[in-house]
């Protein structure tokens, strides 16, 4: 496959013309997606997402990276038929594009999934006084708004690490409320970090009905996402996964050594893993990912490959803390290599700049500290990076808008 990116007619014309119905598994107060549907005989690999009743391809798509209008009706078009966005995504402007894509198309044949967060303690990860049950709330009717939707199928409460917040009453209470009056099916939470706790806070809590935590080859307690992961899936709650491909976007696509479809099929050879959310960008990362999905099982040659890249950690942070207590001025590190991340990985630099002025950071960072105490277990320069990052806040947003 050359580099150069196809352009929408091509790939329709070359790929997959349907992958299969969205399926339900149960009756539901909503309609099913297979009446009025001829299902096609490829060979897609389904999963349940745990006992929410819906069958979906174990890939899917993640919406945060793309604005592309025409990328998101192929992926619906070859029956990806699950999106996952977030209020926040692209400025505020993802969801109202969906919203637009999704304009006149039956509202059985595809699931969504969007999400919010309110005020928290950047370090701590605990809520402050302004997270309210009436603001999340509003967060719900906001994005329905946005979506031009009555209902979206999950509703996740947004990046959370610490237990205390995934157990936190006025967000879980808005969410049950909303779900009761119809607004949204199924109550989910996404977390980037410290995932263990938070996935068994969530089995814990008999409120969320999905998880979709960080899950990839990278992360040095992978182990233990899994097992977590295993007890999720043996609770009934269904299981998505995220940032799969260990953080670098562009690289991991095209990397002759490390390649998306090795660490897609890494995280797919998890049975307890219902599906990914793939966070592909152009129309040559979709076919690509349409491959996986008729066929994910992993070569000895892939896992021998995957076992050495593991070794190396050139994006991705798990988020392990450790760095929180060595930092003398408490800075929230982990935020600040997830936007890292975002701008050198991703190329996102609308969600960098959104991530590091959501972080109220002061105005001098790392240039103060002489030698930096703060030791990573990727070996990163740390104070070199922030350096690097936080002088995207330098540039005006219209600039990257």
């Amino acid at each position: 496959m050359g580099s150069k990116e196809m352009g929408r007619r091509d790939f329709l014309k070359t790929s997959a013309a349907g992958l299969g119905g969205f399926v339900y598994l149960s009756s539901n107060e909503k309609s099913s997606p297979e009446k009025g549907r001829e299902k096609k005989e490829e060979k897609v690999t389904y999963r349940a997402l745990g006992k929410t009743g819906i069958k979906l391809p174990v890939i899917t798509m993640g919406v945060m990276n793309t604005s592309n209008p025409s990328l998101v009706r192929a992926a619906l078009d070859n029956n990806l038929y699950f999106l996952d966005t977030a209020q926040t995504y692209q400025r505020g402007t993802n969801e109202t594009m969906l919203g637009e894509v999704l304009k006149g198309r039956p509202r059985d044949s595809f699931a969504i999934a969007t999400k919010a967060r309110l005020p928290n303690n950047q370090v701590t990860g605990l809520y402050t006084e302004e997270a309210t049950e009436e603001a999340y709330a509003k967060k719900i009717d906001t994005s329905l708004k946005s979506l031009g939707l009555d209902y979206v199928d999950i509703y996740h409460h947004h990046n959370v690490w610490v237990r205390e917040s995934a157990l936190y009453e006025p967000i879980l209470n808005a969410l049950v409320k909303a779900k009761k009056a119809g607004k949204i099916r199924f109550i989910g939470i996404t977390t980037h970090r410290n995932e263990p706790e938070v996935i068994k806070s969530a089995v814990d809590s008999k409120v969320y009905d999905v998880v979709l935590p960080a899950y990839n080859f990278r992360q040095k307690h992978a182990e233990e996402v899994k097992k977590a992961i295993a007890r999720a899936a043996e609770a009934g709650l269904g299981v998505i996964a995220m940032k799969t491909i260990g953080g670098n976007l562009g690289g991991s696509y095209h990397n002759p050594q490390i390649d998306a479809p090795m660490a897609l099929k890494w995280a797919l050879q998890d049975p307890n893993v219902h599906t990914i959310i793939a966070g592909f960008t152009t129309f040559d990362q979709l076919e690509i990912d349409l491959k996986v999905l008729s066929e994910p099982s992993l070569s000895k040659l892939e896992k021998d490959t995957l076992r050495r890249a593991a070794l190396q950690s050139p994006l991705y942070c798990q988020g392990c803390e450790k760095c929180l207590g060595q930092c003398v001025k408490q800075l929230p590190i982990p935020d600040l290599m997830r936007a890292y991340m975002y701008l050198y990985g991703y190329r996102n630099l609308v969600e960098a700049q959104d991530l590091l002025s959501s972080l109220s950071l002061p105005a001098g960072l790392c240039g103060d500290c002489g030698s930096c105490p703060v030791k990573c277990l990727n070996r990163w320069n740390v104070s070199e990076r922030i350096q690097n990052v936080v002088r995207l806040r330098e540039v005006p947003p219209e600039f990257i808008a």
